[in-house]
């Protein structure tokens, strides 16, 4: 992660960014070099300048004084520098902290799997911010880090391939997150089976790398029950035996952004210790094709004790989802669950790239979701659970089935159905993030691959909604 720091002055930095405001008043040593630019300090424009104290970057914060952008921009503009100080003596401790944030959003690239000289090119790695006073920028600093920290983590693990992001090695990676002071449990194979994860298990009966369940546990300090986070962690999709056509098949390594997302929520909450107590349960499992792979036609019994009839194997997501959500409500109590998982092509036909799909069963719950989401730059729009759908999943021979098949199918509202079901009389939210998870191009805080969705949102209406005398 880019290293952010306050100074007392500038030195040693590659590069100084001084942010101006829209047709802001631009200092006399540096005016010659925008107005040959043509730089009047609009949103999204930058101006370099060679100084004799070095060289120094004026972005634009337009008129609006957009400094996410301008950090985003800044990130961008300047990524083959090592080091880079921001000059904000002009702005607010809490302005100059976003601004760093999102500079941080933006410098971050894959982990390098490469050779070496590869993996060692120019990036980002700190920048030293130079306030008038610098006495309240930690307290605002200290949140949005551990929001970014987090979310730049979930990233790194959405860009791991599938042989070497296995369930197994998923589990053991958050690792890091217990060393937070957080409880981690793991159920393996033979917890699943004595418990009766049946769903979870005929999902990943099928590979040589078998299921788990973890769990990632935050106290918190308020006496309350928890807040839990249920993420779909398909470390591999094949689709099984319903196999799905090679092209952009692997893409699947990112069907765990789910997961990686819930326990990024839940790492960002120990590093700013939040008081809200809440936990992150992740069903994590390949669906492989092998002589052992459950079929179209089996009845699953979950944990649930509901049947389910598999209609196509390649909607496994729901079911994995069904047996973690049945468990997070039985085993910890919570006031309201909130699933995210990369669950459907229906969606991003709605929605596109732009925007992740929201489902609920409790319209208060559902607002404060959405109301998250917008405040930190991840988009919700919510969609329709009608009769028409949960009547659309009912089975001849099963309590349900966990799809229907053929064309022009609301697959997305069938799901969200499906999966109503399992939360039962618990307010409950269910977040379709396929679309979302990852971006063919770079754009706004978010740079090409992996984009950590769910991770800021889930932390601040933690926040929001679920910290203080105004918690739920």
């Amino acid at each position: 992660m880019l290293t952010v720091g306050t100074v007392a002055r500038i030195e040693g930095a590659d590069a100084t960014v001084l942010p101006l405001a829209e047709d802001g008043a631009i200092p006399d040593n540096l005016r010659a070099a925008a107005d040959a630019a043509g730089f009047r300090g609009g949103a999204g424009t930058s101006c370099e300048a060679l100084t004799t104290e070095g060289r120094v970057v004026l972005v634009g914060l337009g008129a609006a004084g957009d400094v996410e952008g301008a950090g985003s921009h800044t990130a961008s503009t300047l990524s083959g520098y090592a080091r880079i100080a921001l000059d904000a003596r002009g702005l607010t401790a809490e302005r100059a902290a976003r601004f760093a944030a999102a500079c941080c959003l933006r410098a971050w690239r894959p982990a390098a799997i490469r050779k070496a000289e590869d993996a060692d090119a120019p990036r980002l790695a700190a920048l030293d911010i130079l306030l008038d006073g610098s006495a309240e920028f930690a307290g605002v600093w200290t949140p949005l880090e551990a929001a970014v920290r987090a979310t730049l983590w979930a990233r790194d693990m959405v860009t791991l391939p599938a042989n070497v992001l296995t369930p197994a090695s998923f589990a053991t990676r958050l690792e890091d997150i217990a060393a937070l002071g957080v409880k981690l449990k793991v159920l393996d194979t033979r917890d699943l089976r004595r418990k009766g994860f049946g769903a979870l298990l005929a999902v990943g009966q099928g590979s040589a790398n078998p299921p788990c369940l973890a769990v990632l546990r935050w106290r918190g300090t308020i006496e309350a029950p928890p807040v839990a986070f249920v993420g779909k962690g398909i470390t591999f999709d094949t689709g099984g035996i319903g196999i799905k056509p090679a092209n952009r098949m692997w893409e699947m390594r990112a069907d765990m952004a789910g997961a990686a997302a819930a326990a990024g929520a839940i790492m960002a909450l120990a590093l700013r210790r939040s008081p809200a107590p809440a936990v992150a349960v992740l069903p994590l499992a390949e669906n492989a094709t092998g002589g052992a792979s459950y079929r179209p036609g089996d009845v699953l019994r979950t944990l649930s004790g509901r049947t389910v009839e598999v209609v196509d194997t390649d909607a496994e997501g729901r079911l994995v989802l069904a047996d973690a959500i049945h468990h997070a409500i039985a085993r910890y109590k919570p006031q309201a669950v909130i699933d995210l998982a990369t669950l459907t092509g229906a969606i991003v036909t709605a929605l596109g790239h732009h925007r992740a799909g929201l489902f609920d069963n409790d319209a208060a719950l559902a607002a404060h979701v959405a109301a998250a989401g917008a405040s930190v730059g991840e988009d919700v729009w919510r969609m329709p659970i009608a009769d028409a759908h949960r009547e659309d999943i009912n089975s001849d021979i099963a309590d349900l089935r966990n799809c229907l098949t053929g064309r022009m199918l609301p697959d997305a509202c069938h799901a969200a159905a499906f999966l109503r079901e399992f939360a039962g009389d618990t307010p409950w939210a269910h977040l379709d993030i396929a679309g979302v998870e990852s971006r063919e191009e770079a754009d706004g805080l978010m740079p090409k691959g992996a984009t950590g969705f769910g991770v800021r949102l889930l932390d601040r209406l933690v926040a929001q909604r679920f910290e203080g005398p105004h918690r739920a």
